[in-house]
């Protein structure tokens, strides 16, 4: 199961698959703003807050990062009876591929990290939790909590951030269930002593962590196997998955030589999460009948998707073929996105400080006309999306003989121009419920339209966007084409 089209074979299982994920649960807050001084109290910077999101981390993050991949999450771990605990429950509420039995302990204080970013730069986090080990009592309620959810899951998931919610005893006590019940356990560790973690199957630490592990060295392919293989060994696995940034993942099985994953990220913007999104497509690939060698190189190119996004991002099954098709379409393909791949995109985009510009059209037969358009759009901005109508879409504005080419035929030609860096497909006659999903910083049409007669327009400039009317390159159009394409011999150019 090496080929491209196997490994996307392999994607429509996702939605069958349920995975158990135990671990340390936080509160992730970002609170996003901008710094245009310097306090006169003291010389630190002046946040001026703009926005602020909060979302799952620690294993909640594992969980969307499964919930995301199309398959469902059970979610084991501990709160507090505190705003940060109620907050999670709401957000798992939220999530329709999750659900959660969480151990409600009240004088426990439930982890929260708060981030303050400007400018893309973290500035503060701000850190608050209780992480001693669980009482003996609290460990019985979350195990008993495991062993009720452990027949309908394919896999375990021990997500470790050392917050005291998986002691020794509870780690124990959940492999030996898992083992009874024939379900593998991977492991992400926190912990130097991978001995802690003896009955796990698999183990996915990064570089810094399994060097600190083994006392060891863990800077190239070489020395990543011997290291790997001292780890297998001494805790007793079936195999590590060693995450190495940008030098890739290696796998190091009990028996068997290595595999060497290369990098798959083409740009990398934040690393945060990426852990939980190897761990999470391992998972969900191996409950889907794949052999380890192949989920291991699915978790790669997933965490190449993920260290391209802002924040803790996750990765859906679009992207994970879109990335497998990649090399074929030389690129291309990955610019034509689904809606919910492109907002995260765009919300990337933003977190840079870029200006995100869409235009739209149908697009069947591009020209000179429709070339001097999607350049001038480009000009207008840093990035360009372009909305693309369906062959429906077309059928229905254009009558039944139209479109000439395909939608993806039309969606591939538009991602070759170096002027677009998104296409995304539109079924409705109008972008409008892509504009009010997307929120350009401006909307670009031909300047045979008046801006009262821009569909979005008084949506974009509601709120601050701009409208722009791209010059039209005379006698350029598809129709144009079609008729003299028609017209008898002799008689074209009249």
């Amino acid at each position: 199961m090496t080929g491209t089209s196997t490994f996307l074979e392999l994607l429509p299982r996702f939605p069958s698959v349920r995975i158990l994920c135990v671990g340390d649960i936080m509160l992730d807050h970002f609170v996003y703003g901008t710094v245009e001084r310097i306090s006169p109290e003291a010389p630190i910077p002046v946040l001026k807050v703009t926005r602020e999101t909060e979302m799952l981390g620690g294993a909640g993050n594992v969980a969307r990062n499964i919930a995301a991949l199309g398959a469902r999450a059970t979610l084991i771990s501990v709160v507090g009876d505190d705003a940060p605990g109620h907050t999670i429950s709401r957000l798992i509420a939220q999530e329709p591929n999750i659900e959660a039995s969480l151990v409600t302990v009240p004088p426990r204080q439930t982890s929260l990290k708060v981030r303050h970013i400007a400018a893309n730069q973290q500035m503060l986090r701000i850190d608050r939790e209780t992480t001693e080990p669980l009482s003996a009592e609290d460990e019985n309620r979350l195990c008993q909590a495991f062993e009720v959810e452990l027949s309908s899951a394919a896999v375990v998931i021990l997500s470790d951030y050392a917050k005291g919610v998986l002691t020794p005893n509870v780690i124990r006590r959940v492999c030996e269930l898992a083992r009874k019940h024939g379900k593998p356990v991977i492991a992400d560790p926190k912990n130097n002593d991978f001995r802690r973690y003896a009955g796990v199957n698999i183990l996915t630490p990064n570089a810094k962590e399994l060097a600190a592990a083994t006392g060891m060295p863990v800077n190239d392919d070489r020395s990543s196997e011997l290291a790997a293989a001292k780890a297998v060994s001494t805790a007793e696995l079936d195999a590590i998955l060693v995450t190495r940034s940008e030098q890739g993942m290696t796998l190091s099985p009990k028996s068997g030589a290595a595999v060497h994953y290369p990098t798959q990220a083409r740009e990398v913007f934040d690393v945060s999460g990426a852990g939980d999104t190897v761990i999470a497509t391992l998972a969900v690939a191996l409950a889907s009948g794949a052999p380890l060698a192949n989920a291991a190189a699915l978790a790669n190119i997933a965490a190449g998707i993920v260290v391209g996004k802002a924040g803790t991002a996750v990765v859906r099954p679009d992207e994970l073929a879109q990335a497998l098709q990649a090399e074929d379409l030389r690129g291309v393909g990955t610019k034509i996105r689904a809606l919910q791949a492109a907002i995260d995109t765009v919300t990337t985009w933003r977190s840079r400080g870029q200006k995100v510009g869409f235009t739209n059209g149908c697009f069947d037969l591009v020209h000179p006309g429709h070339i001097s358009l999607l350049a001038q759009a480009r000009n207008q901005c840093d990035r360009l999306i372009v909305g693309l109508n369906t062959d429906n879409s077309v059928r229905r504005l254009k009558g039944p003989t139209r479109p000439i080419n395909a939608e993806m035929a039309r969606a591939v030609v538009l991602a070759a121009l170096e002027s677009v860096d998104m296409v995304i497909l539109f079924d409705e006659e109008t972008p409008i419920d892509l504009i009010k999903a997307l929120r350009p910083d401006v909307l670009v049409k031909g300047a045979d339209y008046t801006i009262d007669k821009v569909v979005g327009g008084d949506f974009v400039m509601g709120y601050g966007g701009k409208v722009h009317l791209a010059d039209l390159t005379p006698g350029q159009s598809t129709t144009n084409i079609v008729q003299r394409m028609a017209a008898p011999a002799g008689k074209t150019g009249q």
